[in-house]
């Protein structure tokens, strides 16, 4: 019995010792966590930077949604001087960029090499909770936090409407240089520019972000 007893010991101990080249399952990961809001004095200064640029706006309250979506010390934009279609909620910082991006770099660019002005900036819009370019998997985008906004086209006054789809390899030289204009312009005021030449998912629009950067392409 005293035998059986010291090789069932035996067993019990060799249990518990991992086999080599056998290692336990990873722990899993934590879900994303969203980031803390920022600092009243960042929220007001940046407040005051908009309507020291005559930019209309409306606060919105600060918001948490599960998988680590927010909307934090964001802003909608109302009137920055051009109508910006399908805009909703935009971090403060990344409203004030994209609205100084519209007047220091759109309107005169297309006034440079299209001849006229700006009258609508079409996006595919700004908040968004999901990964990185909607593929599983992938770490949360900017979109997930207020923090980023996708441009797909400019129409002009006398009604011409240039798209970053048909427009960046397009025949016109003079509008294939106004989207390079405005893109590299955006690679000065964003942390994150990505245009048609960065990967297929932004084939058809530039995507401008305030994350961790910089980063242009």
């Amino acid at each position: 019995m005293r035998r059986w007893g010291i090789i069932s010991a035996t067993l019990l101990l060799a249990a518990c010792i991992p086999s080599p080249g056998r290692r336990p399952p990873p722990a899993p990961a934590p879900p994303p966590q969203a980031p803390a809001a920022p600092s009243d004095q960042a929220t007001r200064q940046c407040h005051a930077d908009l309507r020291r640029d005559r930019v209309e706006f409306k606060i919105l309250p600060d918001r948490r949604y599960p998988g680590g979506c927010s909307i934090l010390g964001a802003v909608q934009l109302l009137d920055i001087g051009t109508p910006v279609t399908n805009l909703g909620a935009l971090t403060c910082p990344l409203a004030l960029s994209f609205a100084e991006w519209t007047r220091a770099a759109v309107q005169p660019a297309a006034r440079a090499w299209l001849g006229g002005e700006v009258v609508r900036i079409e996006s595919f819009g700004s908040y968004s909770c999901r990964p990185v370019n909607g593929q599983a998997g992938n770490k949360l985008s900017e979109h997930g936090r207020a923090n980023a906004v996708d441009i797909a086209a400019f129409v002009l006054a006398d009604g011409r409407r240039i798209t970053v789809l048909d427009g960046w390899n397009g025949r016109d030289e003079r509008v294939r240089k106004f989207l390079r204009a405005v893109h590299d312009a955006g690679c000065r005021r964003f942390q994150i520019t990505l245009g048609p030449e960065s990967n297929g998912y932004h084939r058809d629009h530039f995507h401008f972000d305030m994350g961790p950067g910089p980063y242009c392409r």
